[in-house]
């Protein structure tokens, strides 16, 4: 049997997570429906304090998702208590090929990324970098 499953990742600021994610990968914030937020708030199921204003919109102050383009993978950014004490145990890989990695690594740098070192095994080799919020992951 098969399984429908989503990458959930923790966060200090999960909205930024999520734009900064989503114009990395070429993927869409996923919108959030103020109205239903508000109608949880109306009828005594959630509280103001765990909504936020998030680019003008009413969200969820705990979360925000990006999805792909053209089907249905997603990643749910969540925010943590904790901040991150050490290396991830799961990462994400950005495979974008040979001949696009240097500047990849350039415009992810330019936009907030962290280069930690290059890797190679065998005939394949990547970049390890930092998110703005230091989670690991590769550039292949």
């Amino acid at each position: 049997m098969a399984y429908d499953f989503q990458v959930a990742i923790d966060s200090a600021d999960p909205h930024a997570q999520a734009d900064w994610w989503a114009e990395t990968l070429g993927w869409t914030v996923e919108p959030q429906d103020a109205a239903f937020i508000k109608s949880m708030i109306d009828q005594g199921f959630a509280t103001e304090a765990e909504t936020t204003t998030h680019h003008g919109a009413l969200v969820w102050a705990s979360g925000a998702a990006i999805r792909h383009p053209s089907n249905d993978r997603r990643v749910l950014f969540q925010t943590a208590p904790e901040s991150k004490t050490g290396k991830n145990r799961v990462h994400l890989d950005v495979r974008v090929g040979d001949e696009k990695r240097e500047a990849e690594v350039e415009r992810l740098t330019a936009r907030g990324a962290t280069f930690l070192w290059r890797g190679q095994q065998g005939p394949h080799s990547w970049v390890t970098m930092a998110d703005p919020e230091g989670n690991e992951f590769c550039v292949a």
